[in-house]
């Protein structure tokens, strides 16, 4: 079985994305900041599963993480990568203006130039696999203007048409492309986005587990699905946007978020 390699696989959708592919019989290359929580997982994989797994601790939003870990990954799998999980991400809650610019710009590099530089860098070896799959992590963030999350949401919006029109151009060939879309989750991305306790109490009210966006978003990775937003109420409210204005959606959005300001 070829290696899937998943990036921010030490926690949250990364984490669970990791033991489902381990479970599905994939060998793991796990990438992440941390080193201590790749170690645990790559021990729980092996002792759970039997499979192997091997770990690079990087900070992804450095310039050349992903000719790192490119090379790493070729050097570990040089017969052809099953799987790419461009998972690693982080979003920001807050005016765009009152926002540290430097941090949204890292941000940026992390949520959308990091996974076009490695889904590049790793077409070659994907191709070497009889069968290869990307699964592009974005948000249902995705599919409108999000304000006090606004360049967060124009990331994810960045990575789900990325995700189309590379899956187009794939077409007809043994590589794969997915988007998912999760909605409200049980990781730790309030607290990472800097959003305070009462929007995140009203986001756990609706929030899926991390394990159940992984398991639902495995099984539409693996039938082929263009895209896929876990959840009903995500479904609905993502397909709203489509035939609702924009300027009555953006509301909606802002009502949700701006009044925890």
């Amino acid at each position: 079985m070829p290696f899937a390699l998943i990036t921010g696989a030490s926690r949250g959708i990364g984490r669970a994305l990791a033991l489902g592919l381990a479970q599905r019989g994939y060998d793991l290359l796990l990438v992440a900041r941390s080193a201590d929580q790749l170690r645990a997982l790559a021990q729980e994989v092996e002792l759970r599963y039997a499979r192997q797994a091997q770990v690079l601790a990087l900070d992804l939003t450095q310039p050349d993480a992903a000719a790192t870990v490119a090379t790493w990954a070729a050097h570990q799998a040089p017969a052809g990568l099953g799987v790419l999980v461009n998972n690693a991400g982080y979003g920001l809650w807050g005016r765009f203006e009152q926002l540290n610019l430097e941090e949204q710009l890292n941000m940026l590099q992390l949520n959308l130039t990091l996974p076009v530089q490695l889904t590049y860098a790793l077409l070659p070896l994907l191709r070497r696999a009889a069968r290869g799959y990307i699964l592009n992590v974005a948000s249902t963030a995705a599919y409108q203007a999000v304000p006090s999350l606004t360049v967060y949401a124009a990331s994810k919006a960045f990575v789900l048409s990325f995700s189309r029109g590379l899956r187009y151009e794939l077409k007809g060939s043994t590589v794969s492309v997915t988007c998912l879309s999760p909605g409200a989750t049980t990781t730790d991305f309030g607290n990472r986005a800097g959003m305070g306790t009462e929007l995140q109490a009203v986001a756990n009210k609706v929030s899926m587990t991390a394990a159940q966006v992984a398991t639902v978003g495995l099984k539409a990775l693996f039938a082929g699905r263009a895209e896929f937003i876990p959840g009903v109420l995500n479904k609905v409210s993502a397909g709203l946007t489509s035939v609702v204005p924009k300027p009555i959606v953006e509301k909606i959005a802002a009502g949700i978020y701006e009044k925890y300001l």
